[in-house]
């Protein structure tokens, strides 16, 4: 079921979250996407982003992949006790190939063809790192697109959108045409599930 995924916690001796001082939020993240649906959903935050290599491991799961990066990232720009760092990333898993960001246009015509008429998921791994530790949780999302003639393919991958995007789609942009189902957080395929981060920050920074 979309979503349905445990979360865990990673603490760290002999700090923990000051009680007496106002938590910054910090997007680990240049993602115009994230900023955007954090600002849409009123959060106040800054942007600090750190270079992190994006290479899965050999058998490493889609599941495993996003929760580890999006820690990494947010772990990577952490510098102060009075921040919670968030961290995400996110990917498209079609049956047990994980498409990322496609390397060319070529890579990207061959996902939306491989995608087309079919159901995928979308997996979207967040890290929320605070001087006392670390919460890392997973959204999942299926999504399934329309078929698409090879003429559709070619103008889509022709608008330079897909580029940038696992899975080489923007759900909220030109492929939203594409698009017959959703089922679960839509925000997720955008990149951030909102929801599931609000709930994070609430139980760190409001406690």
């Amino acid at each position: 079921m979309p979503g349905e995924f445990r979360l865990y916690y990673i603490g760290y001796a002999r700090q923990g979250l000051s009680k007496n001082r106002p938590m910054k939020l910090i997007l680990a993240s240049q993602s115009p996407r994230r900023s955007e649906l954090l600002r849409n959903a009123g959060f106040t935050f800054s942007v600090r982003a750190s270079a992190v290599e994006e290479i899965r491991r050999e058998g490493e799961a889609a599941l495993d992949y996003v929760r580890r990066l999006a820690r990494e990232k947010a772990e990577a720009a952490w510098r102060d006790e009075d921040e919670i760092v968030l961290g995400a990333d996110t990917t498209v898993v079609l049956a047990e190939r994980v498409l990322e960001k496609p390397r060319d246009a070529a890579d990207a015509a061959e996902m939306l063809a491989a995608l087309s008429g079919r159901v995928h998921t979308v997996l979207t791994g967040i890290c929320l790192r605070h001087a006392g530790g670390a919460i890392v949780d997973a959204e999942s999302t299926r999504v399934r697109l329309a078929a698409l003639s090879d003429a559709e393919i070619r103008d889509y991958v022709a608008s330079g959108e897909p580029m940038d995007k696992a899975g080489a789609y923007a759900i909220q942009g030109l492929a939203s045409k594409f698009i017959d189902r959703v089922e679960g957080c839509y925000f997720n395929v955008m990149g951030l599930p909102v929801a599931m981060v609000y709930r994070h920050w609430k139980f760190l920074a409001l406690r």
